[in-house]
């Protein structure tokens, strides 16, 4: 599993690359998002278009920074999902959670609403 970073305006977006299936791989998101909080960026969009397979672990991870994102008065956004990742988002009720955007730059832009 990959995870890159790009920043758009103030915001960073995450693009997972491969599948988040256990702890080794969900750490790679782990660390990127730690480290985009850590540079006070409190705007972020992980975007799931090439990512493969998520499960419970990365699912868990997912919501650990949601919700660190939300203490830092800050979002985290998801974009891009798959057929496979939306069942999965569907299954979850994490689209109760997230918001959720067909496209990296509809997420970007959406801040600016927010």
């Amino acid at each position: 599993m990959k995870v890159t970073c790009n920043n758009c305006n103030d915001v960073t977006v995450l693009h997972v690359k491969g599948r988040i299936r256990d702890l080794e791989e969900a750490e790679f998101l782990d660390d990127k998002l730690y480290a985009t909080l850590g540079r006070g960026c409190n705007k972020a969009v992980v975007d799931l278009g090439n990512c493969d397979w998520i499960n419970s672990v990365g699912i868990r991870t997912l919501i650990h920074h949601y919700n660190s994102f939300k203490r830092n008065y800050g979002e985290l956004k998801l974009s891009n999902l798959t057929e496979k990742i939306e069942q999965i988002v569907a299954i979850t009720r994490l689209a109760q959670v997230f918001d959720i955007y067909d496209s990296k730059d509809e997420a970007v832009t959406s801040f600016s609403y927010s």
